[in-house]
């Protein structure tokens, strides 16, 4: 059986096992030897990052064809309307490319949110909201460049699930170790 570590990746940690710059990374955190992210978070992100040993898992979970859906939360500044909403949904031309149709939506701040170290820019006169979206793709600073586009920055960003795993459960820094379930075995 495949070993599956889902980890809580901190902001400002770097998604490899090694760093010549000395900054924090996954060697850190998991003490485990043989796995490997299957997909990358950005340093500036957080979150879910899923870990494994296993070549052909690694693939089939990272690999854009797959769709395996990937949910995030992002803060975001200012006020997003519908409309905003439904261009994200429906696929942005961002220039180099144009991201495939996504859910998008409003959602209240995550209960189980931890503190971000260091806290994101507040700003007394700008309000921030936060969003659900749910892609099946995951190109470079993808979500970050769409809620940009709609003009809403992303403050904070932070992967909630990976196709059947989500961080329930797991606080910022820690990892545990996951079953794969029978669709992706």
């Amino acid at each position: 059986m495949a070993r599956v570590i889902l980890f809580n990746k901190p902001y400002g940690v770097l998604c490899q096992f090694t760093s010549a710059e000395g900054r924090a990374c996954l060697k850190d955190y998991i003490p485990v030897p043989g796995v490997y992210p299957a997909g990358r978070l950005d340093t500036d992100s957080e979150g879910l990052l899923v870990l494994t040993g296993d070549g052909a898992l690694q693939a089939r979970i990272a690999e854009p064809r797959r769709k395996l859906a990937k949910t995030y939360w992002a803060q975001v500044e200012g006020e997003p309307v519908a409309e905003a909403l439904q261009l994200l949904c429906c696929g942005l031309d961002l220039g180099d490319f144009v991201t495939q149709p996504c859910i998008a939506r409003r959602v209240d701040q995550p209960e189980s949110l931890w503190a971000r170290d260091p806290p994101i820019r507040q700003r007394l006169h700008i309000p921030t909201a936060w969003l659900e979206l749910k892609l099946t793709e995951g190109k470079n600073r993808q979500v970050r460049r769409m809620t940009a586009k709609v003009g809403h920055p992303t403050l904070r960003l932070i992967r909630w699930a990976v196709g059947p795993w989500t961080l329930k459960g797991i606080a910022s820094g820690q990892w545990r170790e996951a079953e794969v379930p029978e669709e992706l075995a």
